[in-house]
């Protein structure tokens, strides 16, 4: 039975081309009112004039918006959230001056989540993942994608890999797995007798073949940075993942420039993300590839750090740019995902335009579904987010409130809030 979602206030469908949207496109946000969209299947079926869509489909079932605002569901392209214990003590170390790689080499930082998450079983880190998930989706996201890289052994690694995987199975929300085992340099690969040098023979000769025989990741990713993988290091374990068939990501130039964006667009990486730090060179270098650059400024704001992404620079270049919220516990640890887009409007200088296609087809982008989510056109998977407000500029305007109203996947209930927002 076909679903017919009326008394839209405003219908954003997003529509386009089936692919990231550069430059001046970003500023082409369909917006459509005494408009009604229909579901069939999972998909969107017709979209269109409200008499027409009704008079066309008269045996429908109904969905009554209230007069909300019907947009794509949002696409989170970039999260961490397979871990064990919140990180909490570290914001009061930042906040008395010491930096983040300095808390690394004490030993916390991503290393500290590594200890923590080897001690539990896949159960106990499903048991805690289940319900943040939710929590990302209760803010209208439908689309996420999940790293694993707080393992850092091949055990461990599987072990969080295989937790996205159950997560998939129990949630209606479309799941992306991306395998980060060179998320850091383990401890024990840091002194004699080992060598960091042999924790990227296991990565690429051991994890990237398990990970690949058991289908448990589309994407591999690499923390490229100073001090963690350097930009040859990089090369070498992505083009191993492709020669075990996942598509590439990179964490490129979040806090000092290592020449990553240029690395991810000579590999035609699927996204570059962070990109805090990332130099003119690297800015032209996205502009002229199919890499999307995702930005995620609340991580710099939870850091403390005055310097973000340049939007501006990367938009009017031509690159292609997306928005995510980089939830993980100890530099992002946010589920709001339209306070990520209230940020990139009042930090990153981006129309709201700009952030809600940053945030729905160009998140889809970034994971390599664009021409599946994004964007409510007939034929595009019916991912739905309907919201609390009336005009599509209160979604980052009411920055940190929860106006997610309710959510479909594929066509399937999501989420629905449990009270109405006066």
């Amino acid at each position: 039975m076909p679903l017919l979602f009326d008394n839209v206030r405003q219908l954003v469908t997003a529509a386009g081309p089936a692919r990231a949207r550069r430059g001046r496109e970003l500023q082409d946000l369909e917006v459509l009112t005494d408009a009604a969209l229909v579901v069939q299947d999972g998909r969107i079926a017709a979209v269109g004039p409200r008499e027409a869509i009704c008079a066309a489909h008269p045996g429908a079932d109904v969905v009554d918006c209230g007069g909300r605002v019907l947009m794509p569901g949002l696409v989170d392209s970039h999260t961490h959230s397979i871990f064990g214990q919140p990180r909490h003590e570290e914001q009061e170390l930042r906040a008395a001056g010491v930096g983040y790689m300095e808390i690394a080499r004490r030993g916390g930082g991503i290393h500290s989540s590594v200890r923590d998450l080897r001690a539990r079983s896949e159960d106990q880190l499903y048991a805690l993942a289940l319900p943040r998930v939710r929590r990302l989706m209760a803010h209208g996201t439908t689309t996420l994608e999940v790293k694993s890289g707080y393992g850092l052994t091949l055990e461990d690694e599987l072990k969080s890999l295989r937790v996205i995987r159950r997560l998939q199975d129990a949630l209606p929300v479309r799941l992306v797995p991306t395998f980060l085992g060179a998320h850091e340099i383990p401890l024990e690969y840091r002194t004699a007798p080992r060598s960091r040098e042999e924790y990227i023979a296991l990565l690429v000769e051991e994890m990237l073949p398990r990970v690949s025989a058991e289908r448990l990741a589309d994407f591999a990713d690499v923390f490229c940075e100073p001090g963690v993988y350097s930009a040859d290091e990089a090369r070498t374990i992505l083009g191993a993942a492709r020669t075990y068939g996942l598509q590439l990501k990179l964490h490129a130039d979040e806090l000092e420039t290592a020449g990553a964006a240029e690395l991810a667009a000579e590999l035609g990486a699927t996204s570059a993300d962070h990109l805090a730090a990332v130099s003119e060179h690297g800015v032209k270098a996205l502009a002229g590839a199919g890499t999307v650059a995702t930005l995620l400024p609340g991580t710099m704001l939870f850091l403390g750090r005055p310097q973000q992404a340049p939007a501006r620079a990367l938009i009017e270049a031509g690159a292609a740019v997306a928005l995510a919220s980089d939830f993980n516990p100890g530099t992002s640890p946010t589920v709001n995902f339209p306070l990520v887009l209230t940020l990139a409007v009042s930090q990153l200088r981006m129309s709201v335009a700009e952030v809600i296609l940053a945030a729905t087809v160009n998140g889809a982008a970034a994971v390599g579904l664009a021409a599946e989510t994004g964007q409510l056109s007939p034929g595009f998977a019916a991912d739905l987010a309907l919201f609390d407000i009336e005009d599509v500029r209160e979604l980052p305007y009411w920055y940190g409130d929860h106006r997610c109203h309710a959510t479909w996947a594929r066509g399937k209930p999501a989420f629905q809030a449990t009270r109405a927002i006066a």
